[in-house]
């Protein structure tokens, strides 16, 4: 009778596996994100992909997942910093600033996510808990209609700054802020 040979765990595989996804979807976009590329980009084996994932819908979610619960630690934690509702609005300006344009991958993502969120609504629970997690964030300094305000003007400002049609100082996002939310 053959030994059987021990089997390889590797317990980290699936992380592996959704972080490379999260950089083809920046690389290539989701139309360009297959679980061959992903696979390749993890250094796994193809058939990992269908061990760990119920198909690709599966995987973009979970990596979607992860960069917008990336994005709300991060957003949580500059929040966290203000005392009050002055500093708030400087935290806010400062992840316009900061955060939500860090870097070509970072928007690449979010653009992607947005656009896949509106054609498939199987992916609006992750906006939905998204745009909650963040006005929640919000709403320890300023009323629900602010807070609703200040979270669209933080997206339009975003894809804004994206396409190049706003300009490039920080101050007038301090200012637009403000005036939402202090009527300064």
């Amino acid at each position: 009778m053959p030994a059987t040979q021990p089997r390889h765990v590797d317990p980290e595989r699936k992380d592996r596996i959704i972080e490379a996804c999260i950089t083809v979807i920046a690389e290539r976009g989701v139309a360009g994100t297959s679980h061959r590329v992903v696979a390749a980009k993890a250094h796994v084996p193809l058939g990992s992909m269908t061990y760990y994932f119920d198909g690709m819908h599966d995987l973009l979610h979970q990596a979607f997942e992860r960069f917008a619960d990336r994005a709300v630690a991060r957003f949580d934690a500059r929040m966290e910093s203000a005392a009050n509702a002055d500093e708030a609005c400087e935290v806010i300006a400062a992840s316009i600033e900061h955060d939500s344009l860090a870097s070509p991958n970072e928007l690449n993502i979010s653009l992607e996510f947005y656009t896949l969120a509106a054609r498939d609504p199987s992916f609006r629970d992750i906006s939905d808990r998204w745009m909650a997690s963040i006005q929640h964030s919000m709403a320890q300094y300023f009323d629900a209609e602010t807070v609703i305000l200040l979270d669209a003007m933080i997206e339009g400002l975003t894809l804004h700054r994206a396409l190049g049609g706003e300009p490039k100082d920080p101050q007038p996002i301090f200012d637009g802020v403000r005036r939402i939310a202090l009527g300064k």
